[in-house]
């Protein structure tokens, strides 16, 4: 082949493939390939495998519980201790920053915000099995911690005695702050404590897999939502207006409304500090992603606005000249740990459940999409573990619930962070700012500590425009990213994250509830079946329907089993058989009569006398489920040839179903019997069914089922559609064409007593779960 020229086509042979084998049945494929029945381990050989102990997995469990132990010894020193100093020092200024910015959103003093920033990396990085992510206050957390900061420790507690203060007309100089501040700071530590406890319960018990269900397109919807909380929630801040502190359904419009309202109090020196940091922020951060490539460390723009600031507002006494909010005091040093308040608990248990899952949910994501680019793995029940006991380690010392911020994480990785080496260094430089710098950020104005939480929320805010996007490649997670996202906003974020979580759950059950079926076909001359709707070519073999149910079938998609089978055969298998029943009445009548004779060519009227067997069914025809309706046919003898009796019986064009099972997982109870229902009332009007493509388990459900009896056999399941279709092909060929009815039209003819006849109804062992369930109650 010359260089450059195109790929020859490989030859005919190694183009198609052809092979020989038997038609396999259930039954003959398990006598030709024995199957392996598995082996359980007994409970000693369990409680050996547990219980042993030998020096290679005391060292493998002490390494899954300090993974520490597994990246440590290998730490290339040369290679990674420069980037790793670099990158820490990088993430600990914006981690300093975003401290104190997000302490605000707990509504505690913002030196803690320091605390929160320093005291989970110490344990993450002896537990934490991410390499990458930098621990510590995430603004989403935070404003779920303060909306159950404000919720029980409110301002209206803290209203100083003897004052005229009205209940909405609060303000700062008539509110006890230093008490409020302190009941404040002890509620977001307990809170923190208890989400430590839940995660670690997590963790010991295995249920790391929690996080699954909460979906890509719920998390956006959800982080979105609340970007616009946080942005509502600092708004106020950069405003310097007073407002209640609302809390629950419709929060957030009530704190706009109030916002505006007073909006004629801003303070200018606050309003214009935090638009000019929040419009440098922005810039800045976008000229770091555009330029990521050729600047070697990001531009910490969070930390040059905050000194530049702090150094305005010191040199111009912004607060006396112009009232302007400052952060005033920031703790120098540690304050001894503190145990929590127990009996707050239970105020706050179902708060710290929601908290917990989106703290880890969000710790967990972030975390692999960068251990996926590095190629290492994030255990994570161990993340559950290492973030339960940093909670509780933190919340002793004042803090609030950690996580990880994706902003900061990305400081932490694109400045060339290789392990939680940075991360420690990154402590190290808030601990640095805690002992020494605090009191230096004192004249900082909090509006703009607030515009740095604002501008590092755009990442947040540009997962609308996923939207479009997700509703061209799927109209339900797109439904499910609205939904969360409006439920979120309108009724807070906890009840809107349990909303959003119940609505995924609800589309879910709805599309195995109402799954896609088909009628299929066969591609001539292949072994290939396609739906007859999508494929021209598509043929379905004579007087055979192959229908492919593509869920598992339990109670609640049986009925849509049914429906899909009426749709995909043309007709009501129980309907077909009590209108012949009416018309084997009929005719036993007209033969007493005398009037209608039973031959070997079949039933035909006497000469000479009027038939009067030419009657109209008065029931109705068609089931108005059907999608293809039925027409008004002769009755035969044998059902195909005619019979000199008009009735309406809907016609039987097929003699075999098969049934492709391909895609059924699992059947409960219900469905097997349904299912051998199915059989016996297609059985009736002599349709045979089949069953094609299933998987092995579905033979054990049914076997524990009771599925199989002297009627229903394990011959009736095959391998494959084609197996099927040729195993009928073969018996059409080489069976005998005599009909039954005849024999039975002979009999009615010679007996005389005349033959009772029963309408079709299901025995009580097949009743479908909603009768079987009422029966169970009335009784």
């Amino acid at each position: 082949m010359a260089a450059g020229g195109p790929a020859s086509e490989p030859p005919a042979e190694l183009s198609h493939y052809v092979v020989a084998r038997p038609i396999y049945s259930e039954p003959g494929f398990q006598e030709e390939n024995e199957r392996r029945p598995p082996l359980p381990p007994t409970l000693r050989e369990r409680a050996q495998a547990a219980c042993r102990c030998s020096r290679k997995r005391a060292f493998q469990i002490a390494k899954s519980f300090l993974p520490i132990l597994e990246w440590l010894p290998n730490y290339r020193v040369k290679e990674w201790l420069i980037s790793d100093i670099i990158s820490g020092l990088s993430t600990g200024l914006v981690a300093t920053l975003q401290g104190l910015a997000y302490a605000l959103l707990v509504a505690v003093p913002v030196g803690y915000g320091l605390y929160s920033a320093f005291f989970p990396i110490l344990t993450y990085f002896f537990l934490g099995t991410s390499r990458h992510i930098s621990v510590g206050p995430f603004p989403v957390v935070s404003l779920m911690v303060g909306s159950v900061v404000l919720s029980m420790a409110p301002d209206e507690n803290f209203l100083i005695e003897g004052s005229n203060a009205t209940g909405t007309n609060v303000t700062g100089a008539l509110i006890d702050t230093e008490s409020r501040d302190a009941q404040r700071v002890l509620i977001a530590s307990t809170l923190t404590f208890l989400v430590g406890i839940l995660q670690v319960i997590f963790g010991v018990l295995q249920i790391g897999f929690i996080v699954r269900y909460l979906a890509d397109p719920l998390v956006g919807g959800f982080t979105t939502a609340a970007a616009f909380q946080v942005l509502v929630s600092q708004l106020k801040i950069v405003l310097n207006v007073s407002t209640k502190n609302y809390n629950g359904v419709l929060s957030i419009i009530y704190t706009l409304v109030e916002t505006f309202e007073k909006i004629g109090t801003t303070n200018i020196a606050d309003l214009i500090a935090g638009l000019l940091t929040i419009f440098v922020c922005m810039v800045v951060k976008e000229i770091n992603d555009r330029f990521k490539h050729k600047i070697p460390i990001p531009i910490p723009i969070e930390v040059i606005v905050t000194i530049v600031a702090t150094g305005i507002s010191y040199a111009a006494d912004l607060e006396k000249k112009y009232n302007a909010g400052i952060v005033k005091s920031i703790p120098r040093g540690f304050l001894p740990p503190e145990p929590p308040n127990v009996s707050l608990f239970s105020q706050m248990i179902a708060a710290s459940f929601s908290i917990a899952i989106v703290a880890y949910a969000i710790a967990v994501s972030v975390g692999k999409v960068y251990a996926t680019k590095y190629d290492y793995a994030i255990d994570g029940n161990q993340e559950f573990i290492a973030f339960g006991l940093s909670n509780i380690f933190s919340g002793a010392f004042s803090c609030f619930v950690a996580t990880t911020a994706l902003s900061r994480t990305a400081v932490q990785e694109s400045t060339g962070g290789k392990t939680q080496i940075a991360g420690i260094i990154s402590a190290g430089i808030v601990l640095i700012s805690i002992v020494a710098l605090g009191k230096l950020l004192e004249p900082l104005q909090k509006s703009v500590l607030a515009a740095v939480v604002i501008a590092n929320l755009k990442g947040m805010f540009m997962q609308v425009f996923d939207v479009p996007r997700l509703w061209r490649q799927n109209k339900v997670d797109a439904m499910i990213w609205v939904f969360t996202c409006i439920a979120s906003i309108i009724l807070g974020l906890d009840l809107g994250l349990l909303a959003g979580l119940l609505f995924g759950l609800l589309t879910v059950v709805l599309r195995v509830q109402f799954p896609s079926w088909g009628g299929f076909g066969n591609i001539p001359g292949t072994d290939i079946y396609k739906k007859v709707k999508d494929y021209k070519n598509v043929i379905e073999p004579e007087g055979v329907k192959i229908l492919k149910f593509s869920s598992p079938i339990f109670y609640a998609n049986i009925d849509g089993l049914k429906s899909s089978l009426k749709s995909t055969v043309g007709f009501d298998a129980v309907k077909v058989y009590n209108k012949r029943l009416k018309a084997l009445r009929k005719i036993q009548k007209l033969i007493k009569k005398g009037k209608l004779k039973a031959t070997k060519n079949g039933i035909i009227s006497e000469p000479g006398i009027n038939n009067e067997a030419f009657e109209t069914d008065e029931e109705p025809e068609d089931n108005p489920d059907l999608q293809v309706p039925t027409k008004e046919v002769e009755i035969q003898v044998d059902w195909n040839s005619e019979l000199p009796v008009k009735v309406n019986i809907p016609k039987v064009p097929i003699h075999s179903l098969i049934l492709d099972f391909g895609a059924v997982t699992f059947l409960d109870i219900v469905a097997v019997r349904s299912i051998k229902t199915i059989i016996k009332e297609f059985e009736r009007i002599d349709v045979r069914v089949y069953f094609a493509s299933y998987q092995d388990n579905l033979i054990s459900q049914l076997e524990r089922g009771a599925f199989f009896d002297d009627t229903v056999r394990k011959d009736i399941f095959f391998l494959t559609v084609h197996d099927a279709v040729l195993y009928i092909r073969n018996q059409m060929t080489y069976s005998d064409n005599q009909d039954p009815i005849f024999e039975k039209i002979s009999l009615m003819q010679e007996s005389k007593e005349p033959i009772e006849f029963t309408e079709a109804s299901q025995p009580d062992d097949e009743l479908d779960v909603q009768e079987e369930a009422m029966r169970r109650l009335a009784s």
